[in-house]
């Protein structure tokens, strides 16, 4: 049994480190905003991953498969999201204003609001319960885990927080809100750019 946590563990792991939105969203506030404005944001995409990991449980994956009109305008509608994004930073790096002004264009000052720019992040990109149906399915079929279901579906949701919180952490640092100072409109330019294309790649998909 602890063989097969510590895989389900090792799996998501390798998901976790690979650049995403919720990285790129993470990053930016750290190093932009302050570091509990950041783990805010890690907060609400905490919770849309464990939406998404129970919703992976109930089997909402297959329903996707069998309903692929269902799958297609929950994209469509993630994508448009993570496109108004990305445009918000794109018109941040391409304003004439002044850095300080440049960088609160699109994150609000509310606690509230970055939680949800988190949430929103995460929850805009369906394929993640396509991601974590695979994932469980692997584990499922063990009869050892039967009774782990809710272990497994937390140990997704801690593994989450506590990367992007140790994301927080490095990126919040002086060096690094200073290099953002000096650089804020490169910064903002290929993020948006990165949330753009992100968010054209779930409208195109079939």
């Amino acid at each position: 049994m602890l063989l097969a946590l510590g895989s389900l563990i090792f799996i998501n792991f390798c998901a976790l480190i690979i650049p995403g939105p919720d990285f790129f969203i993470v990053t930016r506030t750290a190093i932009s905003r302050s570091r509990i404005q950041a783990i805010y944001v890690v907060l609400g995409i905490t919770t849309a991953v464990l939406i998404w990991a129970f919703f992976a449980l109930v089997g909402l994956n297959i329903i996707f498969e069998k309903f692929q009109w269902l799958r297609r305008i929950i994209m469509i509608a993630g994508g448009i999201y993570l496109c108004w994004l990305g445009f918000q930073m794109l018109k941040s790096a391409f304003s004439k204003k002044n850095h300080q002004q440049s960088s609160n264009v699109e994150l609000p000052k509310s606690n509230l609001r970055f939680f949800m720019n988190g949430f929103l992040t995460n929850i805009s990109n369906p394929k993640a319960v396509i991601y974590f149906g695979s994932v469980f399915s692997i584990f499922l079929s063990n009869p050892i885990l039967n009774q782990m279901h809710f272990v497994m579906w937390l140990i997704i949701g801690i593994e989450t927080f506590v990367w992007l919180s140790l994301v927080v952490f490095i990126f919040s640092f002086p060096k690094f809100k200073i290099i953002y100072q000096n650089t804020a409109n490169w910064i903002d330019g290929i993020s948006g750019g990165i949330f753009t294309a992100f968010g054209v790649y779930l409208i195109s998909q079939k």
